[in-house]
């Protein structure tokens, strides 16, 4: 029996000296056990690798790169802001970019217009027209114009003080520089920006009900939510205080903006008895007027007609109207302003 078992054990015996042969892996006893794998580790290092090439290094744009990833011809993979732009813009650099503002899902969408104002039908079809013919200038082919000079005076004198002091003002424009006037082009044809319309209440301080009531007007009449302002400092001659609610503010901009100003010049101005119009003197040099409305006048808007028993008409306040246009300076902004029907008087402000 032990002889027929002698050839089985004998082919076990070859199969397994023929299996590959697993062992436990052992743990090292040396002091250092990376001192026995250095075998594993590569000789090279990064600093053995040679450099770019020079053209590869010159040719390297990244402005480019980030254009035609934008054009949209090497689009990086998605992100977490594929439906929600970047809080904030970090440059033309960097990868994740916020879509247009044409885009909705971009955090400066504004969804409209929904209607066209009248105004801005005129503007677009008779007025920017005309605007741009009275105050087209030509030049003719190879025109090239004269060379600015710095608008700003050195200090000259042997004086010590007039070392490394900062430039001057030109004489008698006081300290701030006009805005530069660029040649009319369709391109910069001045048009209207935004309305800002502010109440001066301090009643408020005693009766919150003034605020309330010429919150509620401008509201009315602008059809944006009116801010409620503090005063900054007490003011004796005006009776202010410290900390306390004065004012309230709305500022209008595109259809809110057309549809104030055609409801002003066409129902309201015309109904104030012995109106002169808009002060020449009115404006900031930097294309943007202003002028007032008293309590009486400010009771002929049709939203406050409409609903004048809602009004106290001793609550009813007066009003600040700041017209701002892309004008640079104060004669096309009153030009525009004609236009659209407001008239002016006495001296101009130019």
């Amino acid at each position: 029996m032990a002889l027929r078992e002698l050839p089985f054990r004998a082919a076990s015996a070859l199969c397994r000296e023929v299996r590959p042969v697993v062992h436990a892996a052992r743990p090292s006893l040396r002091r250092n056990a990376s001192a026995g794998a250095s075998h594993d580790v590569e000789h090279s290092s990064s600093l053995t690798v040679p450099p770019l090439s020079k053209d590869l290094v010159q040719n390297f744009d990244p402005i480019a790169r980030s254009r035609q990833r934008r054009q949209g011809k090497k689009q990086l993979p998605a992100s977490r802001y594929q439906y929600r732009s970047p809080k904030y813009y970090r440059g033309p650099l960097h990868p994740h970019q916020p879509p247009p503002p044409s885009d909705p899902a971009s955090r400066e969408f504004q969804p409209g217009p929904f209607s066209l104002p009248r105004l801005e039908q005129t503007y677009q079809s008779t007025i920017a027209a005309d605007i741009l013919t009275l105050t087209y200038q030509h030049y003719p082919p190879g025109y090239r114009p004269p060379k600015v000079e710095n608008r700003l005076r050195e200090w000259t004198g042997a004086s010590p003080y007039f070392k490394n002091r900062p430039l001057r003002g030109p004489r008698g424009r006081g300290e701030e520089l006009r805005l530069l006037h660029e040649p009319r082009t369709f391109r910069n044809i001045p048009k209207i920006s935004r309305v800002t319309v502010h109440s001066f209440v301090p009643e408020a301080q005693e009766n919150s009900a003034h605020l309330h009531v010429a919150g509620m007007i401008l509201q009315a009449v602008s059809n944006v939510r009116a801010t409620a302002h503090k005063a900054r400092h007490n003011v004796v001659g005006w009776g202010l205080r410290e900390g306390k609610y004065v004012a309230v503010t709305s500022h209008m901009e595109r259809e809110d903006a057309h549809h104030f100003m055609a409801k002003l010049v066409d129902v309201v101005l015309p109904r104030i008895k012995e109106w002169k119009g808009v002060p020449g003197s009115s404006g900031d040099g930097a294309g943007n007027m202003s002028f007032g409305l008293t309590p009486q006048q400010v009771a002929l808007f049709p939203e406050i007609e409409v609903n004048y028993d809602a009004y106290p008409p001793k609550m009813i306040p007066g009003m600040h109207i700041t017209i701002h246009t892309d004008a640079t300076n104060n004669k096309d902004a009153r030009l525009l302003l004609q236009a659209i029907g407001l008239p002016f008087y006495g001296k101009l402000n130019d």
